[in-house]
């Protein structure tokens, strides 16, 4: 389906503009747009996948030449989370009730985000345990390579409500995170479901330019009280795209 390039190439960059400025790739936000404009699902997933691919890449590497990422936030999640994306891009089902599910549980986590349960959120400094870490990423990986998702539009949330990273360290964490469960994700889906037409690259490079922007402003300009109500705004409406697109 060819789309109007006035219409997409802004709202791609917009979105990749947003999402990369908390160290997300916008795989939500992409999928939102493809369905509500009308293009086949059999390209969806992999065509989410590919452009956070790109977009969570370059947000990784704002926030780690800016001394933001932290390895022992990452590696606990990672060692699980990439296997069983693989696994999870394996799996058909109907996920209608399962997005709903999960939305919701997103709608909490950008609440909490704000404040709006009077609990403060304590910005670093505490200690996840190597299993638990392990556990969580396994079960992130399932699901964003079931629905073509990351990952870190929850785990990102999840590293700031238990108080394990202040934000920035949680989108460079949550950026890599991405980036290896969405290159899982592609190679557990198949090289033929891939989208990559002339239009395509040209989303590709949008995105890229989009991630470019927001990513440095993230890094480098926006505060941390900033970063977490964009990252409340985002996860909100990736909740809203599960649960009603």
């Amino acid at each position: 389906m060819e789309i109007e390039p006035w219409i997409i190439l802004p709202m791609i960059f917009l979105v990749a503009a947003i999402y990369s400025s908390v160290g997300h790739g916008g795989a939500s936000g992409y999928l939102a747009l493809m369905g509500l404009l009308g293009i086949s699902s059999v390209y969806l997933r992999s065509s989410a996948l590919i452009l956070n691919l790109f977009v969570s890449g370059v947000a990784f590497y704002q926030f780690y030449r800016n001394d933001f990422f932290k390895w022992k936030l990452f590696y606990p999640f990672a060692v699980s989370s990439v296997p069983m994306a693989y696994i999870g891009a394996g799996i058909s089902l109907n996920s209608t009730w399962y997005n709903r599910i999960l939305g919701v549980f997103l709608v909490i986590a950008a609440l909490r985000l704000t404040g709006i349960f009077n609990k403060k959120i304590v910005d670093g400094g505490k200690e996840l345990s190597l299993v638990t870490g392990i556990i969580i990423g396994a079960i992130l990986g399932l699901l964003s390579g079931m629905i073509g998702i990351g990952g870190g539009i929850i785990l990102s949330p999840l590293l700031l409500i238990f108080g394990c990273a202040y934000v920035k360290e949680a989108a460079a964490v949550s950026a890599l995170f991405l980036f290896f469960n969405s290159l899982s994700g592609l190679l557990g889906s198949g090289i033929s479901n891939l989208n990559l037409t002339n239009q395509f690259i040209w989303w590709i490079c949008i995105a890229v330019l989009g991630g470019v922007a927001g990513s440095l402003w993230g890094s480098r300009l926006a505060n941390n009280l900033i970063l977490r109500n964009v990252l409340a705004i985002v996860i909100f409406f990736a909740a809203v795209k599960l649960i009603f697109i």
